[in-house]
């Protein structure tokens, strides 16, 4: 059960917001948007980072999805480990590779993959990342590339710590 209780979504602004996630989230209201009803507008700039992040990126899906979901379980975000754990299954990741993620460097994945975890890692448990790691990445992919790719790995801590520290609910 959730630290805090959700909130009622009754009023105009929250019911706005309401359609405008289900509109963006394939007809869901997921419990994580729900409880950021509490006020709308961090709700509306969480989902429009969210959709930027996840829909408006050059970054392939396979690797974000790769890299979200190392900081799920980097931080112990079961809700969002779920979540992208089955997406990450979608583009071609094994069960066995993704059961293994924190074991990265076992040789279950590319050198492109591994300089993806290597900064998603370092961003995730130092916040910094060493020029070696972070040349590898950009040897990997383009400028804008690495800018989505820091900027998810930075969102999906944001939701990591939101989802952790007021324990939401599993859908």
């Amino acid at each position: 059960m959730a630290r805090v209780e959700y909130p009622n979504v009754d009023s105009p602004d929250a019911q706005q917001m309401v359609e405008q996630i289900r509109k963006e989230r394939g007809g869901r209201f997921p419990h994580l948007f729900h409880m950021q009803l509490y006020n709308p507008a961090i709700a509306d700039g969480w989902l429009r980072l969210g959709s930027a992040v996840r829909f408006k990126s050059e970054l392939d899906d396979a690797t974000r999805e790769l890299a979200i979901c190392l900081v799920a379980r980097t931080t112990g975000a079961e809700y969002e480990w779920r979540a992208h754990r089955r997406i990450a299954l979608e583009h071609g990741f094994s069960e066995a590779a993704l059961d293994g993620l924190l074991d990265w460097r076992s040789g279950e994945f590319d050198a492109r993959q591994r300089a993806v975890l290597a900064l998603a890692e370092q961003l995730t448990t130092n916040v910094a990342v060493d020029d070696a790691t972070f040349k590898q990445a950009s040897d990997q992919l383009s400028p804008r590339q690495m800018v989505e790719l820091v900027t998810t790995v930075a969102y999906y801590n944001m939701v990591s710590r939101f989802l952790v520290g007021l324990q939401i609910d599993l859908e």
